[in-house]
């Protein structure tokens, strides 16, 4: 998904997609595979041009985030944002100054 919203025009082909790979790439089938699946979850449009299938996300990126990170805070933290926030924080090893950052830019977000 990071791929497709970062693509010009906000889309492209499984080709674009799998171009833009750093690291191992997936096989093109598997790619087409997974990018079908996201569309049938609605998180992706499929529109049929020519002999191909063009992608474009139908969700922001921060939507998508909430769809994935709320399940992990009900599995492993019961629930509790601030048990999540305050592991997280321990095992990225935030300094003090890092987190008095994240709560003014918390605040200014409000």
């Amino acid at each position: 998904m990071s791929i497709l919203w970062n693509l010009p025009n906000n889309g492209g082909y499984t080709s674009d997609i799998l171009s833009r790979y750093t690291g191992k790439k997936p096989a093109y089938t598997t790619l087409a595979t997974f990018l079908k699946i996201l569309s049938g979850k609605g998180f992706v449009k499929c529109t049929k041009r020519g002999n191909k299938l063009h992608f474009t996300p139908k969700v922001s990126k921060e939507d998508y985030a909430v769809v994935y990170l709320r399940p992990v805070k009900d599995a492993f933290f019961g629930g509790s944002l601030q048990e999540m926030i305050r592991f997280i924080i321990q095992k990225e090893q935030l300094s003090q100054e890092e987190v008095s950052n994240l709560l003014t830019q918390v605040q200014a977000a409000q």
